[in-house]
């Protein structure tokens, strides 16, 4: 029986374990995935129980991504790119693989068709969240990327990071309080918790005027997964936009997870049918 499982603190919101669930039931085998909330100072203990226990691999959600990192044996292209892990297979020697499944399922849930080839992309937020995006959205040809922050300085690391990785983008860091337009943009990712069940759920990280100005062609793409539907993403259907809700994102990276710790190809529909009905 396959051992898996999901690290991090807290996880009371949680609904990795019911789609993951779905996926390995998809491709037949029978397995378990437990919940282990896992505070930071708690971290090197879960290791230890997780080797001591059978555990053929797990997920890590935040505060855990990025020190994570430094108990990997190995480590993938977009982990590394990212700088933070969120799925580890582990292995027969009980060595830890990371990998960085965000990255895939961003990508993904863009239809390919969304041309963005040397365009502007507008992220809200310069978080953990952030950096799937600028992986994602600079391997789709995106040329230039406008942060909008509430914290310039706490942004700096981020910042750095990101152009030190992609020399050939263009990176922009701006208050987000004080957005002009964004007319000349064709994707807004909001990498913000801002409409999250439990989190300002009633609002969004945009005024609805920052709405009113955009090009009827931008893309805007919510992270956001739980509702399915923020104020966000309504406000922008409202006028005719283009949207993603982050249930898509959350389905594809679980996808690519299984498929690192199985070898095979989970069916998403029942994935995501598992993940609405747990919403």
């Amino acid at each position: 029986m396959f051992k898996l499982g999901i690290i991090g603190y807290p996880l009371g919101h949680s609904i990795s374990a019911v789609i993951q669930k779905a996926g390995l039931e998809s491709i037949g085998l029978e397995g378990c995935y437990d919940v282990m909330e896992t505070p930071p100072e708690d971290l090197i203990s879960r290791i230890k129980y997780i080797k001591a226990n059978g555990y053929n691999g797990f997920n890590v959600t935040i505060p855990l991504k990025v020190p994570m990192s430094l108990f990997l044996d190995d480590i993938d292209d977009y982990a590394n790119i990212a700088g933070c892990v969120n799925t580890v297979k582990v292995g027969d020697d009980k060595s830890f693989s990371g990998y960085n499944t965000d990255i895939y399922g961003f990508k993904k849930a863009i239809p390919a068709e969304i041309d963005l080839n040397g365009k502007n992309a507008s992220i809200l937020g310069t978080g953990g969240a952030s950096r799937a995006a600028v992986v994602g959205l600079a391997e789709r040809g995106v040329k230039e990327i406008d942060f909008y922050t509430r914290n310039i300085i706490n942004s700096r690391q981020t910042l750095d990071y990101v152009r030190a990785k992609f020399p050939n983008v263009n990176f922009n860091v701006y208050q987000i309080q004080s957005i002009r337009s964004l007319a000349h943009t064709s994707i807004i990712v909001n990498a913000t918790p801002i409409g999250m069940k439990g989190y300002m759920a009633d609002q969004m990280p945009l005024e609805r005027a920052d709405l009113d100005k955009l090009n009827p062609e931008t893309l805007v793409y919510d992270i956001v997964y739980n509702p399915v539907k923020t104020v966000l993403i309504q406000e922008s259907q409202k006028r005719g936009l283009r949207t993603i809700g982050g249930l898509d994102m959350l389905i594809y990276q679980a996808e690519r997870a299984i498929e690192i710790w199985t070898g095979k190809t989970p069916d998403t529909k029942v994935m995501k049918i598992a993940a609405l009905e747990a919403l």
